[in-house]
């Protein structure tokens, strides 16, 4: 698999067990936590990271990136493709350092990897969903071309309590055009 393109200033490219110091700088922070599910806990330890760098939280053998800026890991980007049937869908999820909000960063990465991983993978949806409490993330969504399909009502069970999730999808016309 070949690696997405840049995104401005940052890069794409696969995790590398020389990320955990990077990783846990950015990832230990309950407001970046505060929007992700349980796979991603605060406080983000350094079993966790180096867990998640060994391929033990996500297959990083798929396309799941970290987002570079300036020599550092300070986010993660990546789809879970399904299988069988649903085959031609995948489930797009990312994250980003809070030092690097607000700054229309995760808005360029969306926009240069999501059409990639469509036509990477074959996909002819791309679906995500944000907790409701995550404006900025739907925001990221919605300029990048995904459309608002719904909401799951107390979908997600965190830190003691039950949190409603936004469901977004971006589609490719089908049938394919020849």
């Amino acid at each position: 698999m070949r690696e997405p393109p840049a995104a401005g200033a940052v890069r794409l490219r696969p995790w590398r067990r020389d990320d955990l110091e990077s990783l846990l700088r950015h990832a230990d922070d309950a407001d970046v936590s505060r929007g992700l599910s349980t796979r991603f806990p605060y406080p983000y330890t350094r079993a966790d990271g180096e867990a998640f760098l060994s391929g033990q939280v996500l297959d990083l053998s798929g396309p799941v990136f970290a987002l570079e800026i300036g020599g550092q890991a300070c986010g993660g980007i990546g789809v879970q493709q399904g299988s069988g049937e649903r085959r031609h869908a995948a489930t797009l999820g990312y994250w980003l350092g809070r030092r690097h909000w607000g700054q229309g960063i995760m808005t360029a990465v969306v926009a240069a990897f999501a059409p990639w991983a469509m036509d990477e993978l074959g996909l002819y949806r791309l679906a995500a969903q944000v907790m409701t409490g995550n404006p900025a993330s739907a925001r990221v969504l919605l300029n990048n071309g995904f459309t608002e399909e719904g909401l799951e009502r107390q979908a997600v069970l965190k830190d003691g309590v039950l949190h409603d999730l936004r469901c977004f999808a971006r589609l490719r016309a089908w049938p394919p055009a020849s």
